[in-house]
């Protein structure tokens, strides 16, 4: 008898062993450790975070403020993605260098490259400062004065806290507003490009392949870390020596196989896990909608220029790109939210929630909270829908009105903090506008305008569009504008912007462009911007009281904080996925099918000639999987979002798999949704990384400074 109870906890703990969630690394013990190790995980909950012993944390940094990375010798060597050093990369390359094109590897130290502010900033703890933050709040009669106050208490907190003089200290909401933790941080200056591969490799399939699975992008990167002679942040000197980690990633060259455990640490950006019902809605139907129709519109003109004009595609190339990277993201994000039914799902949660209530007796304190969301998401709805318009439009894609924009600010400059400040943001704005514009084309603008303004005046709610929107032709507008405009080159800006602060404003007034920009930008400050943060600070009151119900009224379900760019763990497995009938997708992708994407001096599917000779040869070292290939790709479970670029997987005994950089396009949901389901995140296996630097590379060096394991089987070649 004691033997089938014991088989059927086993049971019960296997069976509820979840997967996804974002989870606070310093609260895994209890439930997440029971879950992690139910799933495979041999290391503890202490292991994963400590602060007085050495632990997986210490050797996960937050990469340049965007991205995460991991610590992988005890020499200060780092690993991120190639899109995350990107930057850096194309910061050193020349004509005759051109490390973007054909790589770049230091094969000794005095090698490496430094980069100008770029920073590496390690958590030293994390410590729940929520009572302190909460001081003198909840009693204050507004919603506006409570987060006042709350801005007040995290600086009191934040400037008391003790720390060591070379430590940074962060507080961050979570649970929508209704926790705040403080994190010791150390943020290290000195960061040494090391190794990139080519382009060919680590941006191999570009926006092509971005979102998607089967993925064949060798997407990393290679830096060091530097410290003074304490191991201790400092600026960049050529005395710093390399940085001691406390902790460092064992390299696993063993690989994965489908169901094995995988957790990836690091610094995901942004989610929406809690909406309810109703925003989701507004998002499926009507905000993302309208945001695709901008951006498949400015698209479709970028792309027909630069495949007519090399010159173009060199200037638009990367602006494309994070164009086309969210156009993307939003359309698979609401592919899956309608098949996964989240909109369903979430109405079923919240009919239990109003249930738990009522049954509470708790409809004083959360019994109008839906009622309230539906009514604030009925009335946002035309102010969300024009403030993405003017957001999408005027801010981000069409460049001739983002120029403008820019100058309106500086006109709010000069009426609200006099002339002195005006000239400072004009020296400002001078130097910013001349990297602008270099990759500026007046041609493909125009072209782009005309489409854009078109939508904006028939799409956009007509109530809020100025008079000089109303019945245009958008073509004539179009015409006029770049025509006469000052803002269509650099030299015309500079000429606008010479002189005193009266004529320069006199000028800009004059301007075909600067007055189309100004209207529409007048209309929304007037119309739209009020009243959309009058609802919307409505709506982050209800969330964080509709947050508080449910971690109330549902204390055993798996709640975790939404992403805020802190640290976090997610754990799963390795799995293929079902994207639509009779669709099967394995979870490993191969060297192999670079080779079946091949096309000879394509920029995004171009192969180095040495990759093509070792897969001729099948050279590859220890690297291969037991069957001969050479592993590039996999997916599994976890879940993770914008900001776990560069973020390491981790094995069930906490060594590198893999190097987490995207997720499946249908999977694009889980920062609104999550579903094990669908919802996968795209790993660049640790084998094909050891393989580029070891045997494409030649960078020997590295790979002896790394701490491998192989499969005990396999002899050395």
């Amino acid at each position: 008898m004691k033997f089938l109870k014991l088989l059927l906890v086993l049971f019960v703990i296997q069976v509820q062993a979840q997967q996804g969630g974002m989870w606070i690394p310093s609260l895994l013990k209890g439930t997440n450790e029971k879950e992690m190790k139910a799933l495979g995980m041999k290391i503890s909950a202490d292991d994963i975070y400590s602060v007085n012993n050495s632990s997986l944390k210490d050797a996960v940094p937050h990469f340049d403020g965007g991205c995460t990375a991991e610590m992988i010798s005890p020499k200060g060597l780092l690993l991120t993605n190639h899109h995350c050093g990107y930057d850096n990369i194309q910061s050193h390359s020349t004509v005759e260098n051109d490390y973007l094109t054909n790589g770049f590897w230091a094969y000794k130290m005095e090698d490496e490259l430094p980069n100008k502010d770029l920073t590496v900033t390690f958590i030293i703890k994390i410590e729940d400062v929520t009572t302190k933050i909460f001081e003198g709040v909840l009693n204050l009669p507004t919603e506006s004065d409570k987060q006042k106050r709350i801005q007040q208490n995290i600086a009191t907190v934040s400037k008391s806290f003790q720390k060591e003089a070379w430590q940074d200290v962060m507080i961050r909401a979570f649970y929508d507003g209704n926790q705040y933790l403080l994190f010791v941080t150390e943020n290290f200056k000195d960061v040494r490009l090391v190794g990139a591969p080519p382009s060919s490799i680590g941006k191999f399939g570009s926006d092509t392949d971005n979102w998607v699975w089967p993925r064949h992008t060798g997407d990393f990167s290679l830096f060091r870390v530097y410290a003074d002679k304490n191991n201790r942040p400092a600026e960049y000197s050529k005395d710093n020596v390399p940085y001691k980690p406390k902790h460092f990633f064992p390299v696993s060259a063993k690989g994965i196989q489908e169901n094995d455990f995988t957790m990836v640490m690091g610094y995901p950006g942004r989610t929406q896990e809690y909406l309810p019902s109703f925003a989701v809605e507004q998002i499926v139907n009507d905000l993302n909608p309208a945001k695709i129709e901008i951006r498949d519109a400015a698209l479709k003109v970028q792309d027909g220029f630069m495949r007519k004009d090399n010159a173009i595609k060199i200037q638009y190339a990367s602006k494309y790109a994070g164009v086309a990277n969210y156009w993307k993201k939003w359309i698979g994000e609401t592919k899956g939210l309608k098949k996964s039914n989240a909109v369903a799902i979430k109405k079923d949660f919240e009919k239990k929630f109003q249930e738990r209530v009522n049954k509470a007796g708790k409809q004083a304190e959360y019994g109008t909270i839906l009622a309230d969301f539906e009514k604030n998401y009925k009335d946002i709805r035309e102010y969300a829908i024009a403030r993405d318009y003017f957001t999408e439009v005027v801010l981000r894609n069409s460049e001739i009105l983002s120029f403008g924009y820019r100058l309106y600010q500086l006109e709010q400059v000069y009426n609200t903090k006099g002339e002195q400040a005006f000239n400072d943001r004009k020296n400002n704005l001078i130097s910013g506008f001349e990297g602008l514009y270099k990759d500026y084309s007046a041609q493909v603008d125009e072209k782009v305008f005309e489409q854009l303004i078109n939508l904006y005046a028939t799409k956009s709610p007509k109530q809020f569009l100025p008079e000089t929107l109303n019945n245009i032709n958008a073509s004539a507008l179009t015409t006029s504008v770049f025509g006469s405009s000052k803002l269509t080159s650099f030299n015309g800006l500079k000429e606008l912007l010479n002189g005193d602060a009266k004529s320069v404003l006199e000028k800009l007034n004059q301007d075909k462009g600067y007055q189309l920009v100004k209207s529409i930008a007048d209309s929304y400050q007037k119309n739209v911007a009020p009243k959309f943060d009058e609802i919307n600070l409505k709506n982050i009151a209800l969330q964080r009281t509709y947050m508080k119900g449910i971690m109330e009224f549902f204390p055993n379900d798996r709640i975790f904080p939404d992403a805020n760019s802190t640290l976090r763990v997610t754990y799963g497995k390795v799995k293929g996925y079902k994207p639509s009938d009779a669709v099967i997708y394995e979870p490993v992708s191969y060297l192999d099918g670079v080779i079946e994407k091949y096309i000879p001096g394509d920029y995004e599917f171009d192969v180095p000639k040495k990759l093509i000779d070792l897969y001729n040869a099948k050279d590859y070292g220890r690297y291969a999987d037991k069957n001969g290939k050479m592993p590039l790709a996999f997916i599994a479970t976890n879940h993770t979002t914008g900001g776990n670029s560069g973020s390491p997987a981790l094995d069930a005994k906490g060594n590198l798999i893999g190097l987490n950089f995207d997720r499946v396009w249908e999977g694009t949901m889980s920062d609104i949704y999550y579903s094990p389901e669908i919802c996968r995140n795209i790993m660049v296996d640790a084998r094909y990384i050891l393989f580029v630097i070891d045997k494409f590379a030649g960078a020997k060096n590295l790979i002896e400074e790394m701490t491998i394991v192989y499969p005990k089987s396999q002899k050395a070649k």
